[in-house]
């Protein structure tokens, strides 16, 4: 099997260096085990020799005298030399589980922080049940491999080599009998290999299909259930389970296949040897013992060879396997971060020029250029469309902007440490994620080391401490997986408190208050009032009385300011920011 820098076990080695001393104890401790494990024959055949010829042996030709002693010393071998495999099997099996669950481990958490640095876009193309199963089902495929395949490799090769040499030392006029399926036996596992790898390529594309399926179901179940779908769902998840089915039969079709054959040409090599070396033996050619020892021997050699369908089943399976995590490992990032960190953020925003597109898109913001001064309030409206979320996006560097710049305090976005960015900024989404936990581990995340009074002084601001209070558990209440447990208004009002808790120099409210009722928003404006004071706070709405305050509005369409000024000054004009404010309160 020739390796390329691209195939998946060249990756693999590549990836492995640093465990390379590891490997190589496993691998040894794998040899001397099977060398051990080799010895009995070898004993089985002197004992016999001693019994048969008795002060003519070649043990009594070593001192040995009589045959008593002579299998006295083949009783202390065989002790010995089985104490030795036993300790050596147990060795390797610790050394390579031990192994492949560090593997797992480090290449599970090297691809996670992977995709941890991707852009946005990378997200938005691929499924999360894809995603799920290169992390968890493809890396977990690796490690079975790694358990018990690559121990199985390493001595049949040990194997293979030692009974072919110690063949042509005892008999090499019947060595090339057993020797005769070796080549057989290799040119079939190849072809094998050839001709499975596509066939489990395909079934890990399938068995990813199928795990995006479930997941963006499970995630959608709410949707399902409203729209009495359950059984439509079903059938989707079953076409797609059984294409899963499918793809693997057509792999197990031909896998299945590789021992039977494999056993018919041992089969030749094996009652070659009997034949031929008994007849050997009667002629007078061949000692008894020596006769034994091939005869054991031979079988030693062939028959593991048998294995070799579920090693080579494995093998595939996991190179398949790898070539999906290493493709993930190897995507590179388009946003890189810069080395500049944040010591004081005044909170001066500037964008000069800003254009951005997504893939295969016309432009969503063209040419923009506003400055947003330190610690004051500047709101950005627009219709559906208008770009005003994906600027929040290019602030943050979700995105990365194609023409122009966006500087903080003077200094480009591009420079600065994205960590060191990203916490001088507090963001609020229109779409609340809540993790899975109590409500205060939700309102201190990225906040770490807040105390329970800051998280409850937080909640006070928010507007989230009355209805947290009533909750069972108050702030140890399990909010569920994304919130679930609670409405979308307390969901709110939760990321307000975690923003808040934060204390970011600058504070982008993205329809902050869009799944509130009016009596809670006029709530949250109150609070908002006191915590904008002295920091940039940048608010992006749809509903304008939320930014009625603001100290500047700028009005966005297609992705470019038509409008700014003051809410009395828009509403002064006869322009997009009147007509959409007549709209809302109904002139």
């Amino acid at each position: 099997m020739s390796l390329n820098l691209r195939h998946p076990l060249s990756r693999l080695l590549h990836y492995c260096r640093r465990y390379h001393r590891r490997i190589w104890l496993a691998t040894l401790c794998s040899i001397l085990n099977k060398i051990f494990d080799l010895a009995p024959p070898a004993l089985i055949g002197a004992a016999v020799d001693a019994v048969v010829r008795g002060p003519k042996s070649w043990l009594a030709s070593l001192g040995a005298g009589d045959v008593f002693q002579q299998l006295a010393v083949l009783s202390v071998l065989t002790a010995v030399v089985w104490v030795l495999e036993s300790v050596f099997e147990y060795a390797y099996a610790r050394l390579w589980r031990g192994l492949a669950q560090t593997l797992q481990h480090d290449l599970r958490l090297d691809a996670y922080a992977h995709l941890q640095e991707l852009e946005m876009a990378y997200f938005e193309e691929r499924s999360t049940g894809g995603l799920l199963s290169i992390l968890n089902d493809d890396i977990n495929q690796l490690e079975r491999f790694l358990d018990g395949g690559a121990n199985e490799v390493l001595q049949v090769v040990t194997t293979a080599v030692i009974i072919g040499s110690a063949f042509f030392i005892l008999a090499p006029e019947v060595a090339w009998l057993a020797v005769l399926p070796m080549p057989l036996i290799i040119w079939g596992s190849l072809a094998f290999q050839a001709r499975l790898a596509p066939r489990y390529a395909q079934v890990r594309e399938q068995v990813s299909i199928l795990n995006s399926r479930i997941a963006n179901n499970l995630g959608g179940i709410t949707t399902i259930k409203s729209f009495a779908t359950e059984a439509y769902e079903l059938g989707r998840v079953a076409l797609e389970s059984e294409a899963y089915r499918q793809s693997n039969r057509r792999a197990i079709a031909l896998s299945a296949a590789f021992v039977p054959l494999i056993r018919m040409v041992i089969l030749v090599g094996f009652t070659a040897t009997l034949l031929v070396g008994g007849d050997a033996v009667a002629t007078g050619h061949l000692a008894v013992g020596t006769y034994s020892v091939l005869v054991f021997l031979t079988q030693r050699l062939l028959w593991p060879l048998t294995r070799l369908g579920d090693t080579l089943d494995q093998y595939q399976r996991a190179m398949a396997s790898t070539n999906r995590v290493m493709n993930l490992l190897d995507t590179p990032v388009s946003i890189p971060s810069g080395h500049l960190d944040l010591e004081r953020v005044r909170g001066e925003i500037t964008l000069d020029q800003v254009t951005f597109a997504y893939p295969g898109s016309p432009p969503v913001i063209k040419n923009l250029s506003l400055k947003i001064p330190a610690g004051q309030t500047i709101a950005v409206v627009g219709s559906t469309g208008s770009g005003k979320s994906t600027l929040v996006k290019l602030l943050l560097r979700l995105y990365e902007v194609q023409a122009g710049r966006i500087t903080l305090d003077g200094i480009d976005l591009q420079d600065l440490h994205l960590a060191s960015l990203r916490r001088a900024i507090g963001w609020v989404s229109q779409d609340v994620f809540l993790f899975h936990g109590t409500v205060a581990e939700n309102i201190a995340y990225g906040s770490p080391r807040a105390t329970p009074d800051q998280i409850k002084a937080a909640a006070v601001l928010a507007e989230a401490a009355q209805f947290i209070e009533r909750l069972p558990q108050g702030y140890q209440t399990i909010v569920g997986e994304r919130g679930q447990k609670l409405s979308g208004g307390q969901r709110q009002r939760l990321a307000i408190a975690r923003a808040l808790l934060k204390d970011p120099p600058v504070l982008i409210l993205d329809e902050a208050t869009s799944a509130v009722d009016n009596e809670t928003e006029a709530a949250i404006q109150r609070s908002l009032e006191k915590i904008t004071v002295d920091r940039t706070t940048i608010t992006i709405a749809h509903r304008l009385s939320t930014v009625r305050r603001a100290d500047w509005i700028y009005v966005l369409e297609h992705g470019e300011i038509v409008e700014q000024g003051t809410h009395e000054q828009l509403l002064a004009q006869a322009g997009v920011y009147r007509s959409l404010w007549q709209v809302q309160v109904g002139d």
